[in-house]
């Protein structure tokens, strides 16, 4: 992969550069503030973009804005937003360009070497990533009147892997069930939800998200 990354912390932004060399990629443009990152995505178009959230010169949302901006420059460009804390808002962002090659993950995600790589794969092969605490964020803070409060405490463990792109097979791993009871929860999340059910991965993540997004 081609990949720009935007990071203004020095040693974070040289570990995650020499992280994605030692698994083959290149980081065709490393910087460390918004308008940089901008001019990079546009003008390189690689096949992903790694983005802090806060950025220089302000360190609010200067990364987020840079991207998104870009997007609209480079329609589909993928997106990977990395942050230090849960902010539901830079999800909803970052969605409404576009619910594919988008992803949002914390920045202590980064010390799992192959898994942060494989995020990043995902991401730049069209698909989503959310970070667990961001999709229970986005769970928890729909309204009481949302039919999220017709799904059981398990249905909503089962969407909340679903919003992370797990399949079946890994959500029934993860929670300590069958696949067979798996799949009936899925059937049942898709109809409270008025959701389309999808055998396709990203497909019910893409579901699940638009739902967690209106």
């Amino acid at each position: 992969m081609r990949v720009v990354l935007a990071e203004d912390h020095f040693l974070l932004r040289d570990g995650v550069t020499r992280l994605l060399q030692a698994f083959g990629h290149e980081v065709v443009a490393a910087v460390d503030n918004g308008p940089e990152l901008r001019r990079a995505l546009i003008d390189l178009k690689p096949d992903v973009a790694v983005v802090d959230v806060r950025l220089p010169p302000d360190f609010t949302d200067e990364g987020l804005r840079a991207a998104v901006s870009a997007r609209t420059e480079v329609p589909g460009l993928p997106i990977l937003l990395l942050s230090q804390y849960v902010e539901p808002l830079y999800a909803h962002e970052l969605l409404a360009t576009g619910s594919e090659g988008v992803g949002y993950v914390l920045k202590e995600r980064v010390s799992n070497g192959a898994e942060f790589i494989a995020t990043i794969a995902r991401v730049a092969g069209g698909g989503t990533a959310m970070d667990p605490e961001v999709v229970s964020k986005l769970v928890t803070g729909k309204s009481r009147d949302e039919p999220l409060n017709s799904l059981t405490p398990r249905e909503r463990e089962v969407l909340e892997c679903l919003a992370q792109g797990m399949s079946n097979a890994g959500i029934a791993e993860a929670l300590f069930v069958t696949e067979k009871a798996v799949a009936k929860h899925v059937s049942n999340i898709f109809m409270k939800l008025a959701l389309p059910p999808s055998e396709s991965a990203n497909r019910r993540v893409l579901a699940v998200l638009a739902y967690l997004d209106r």
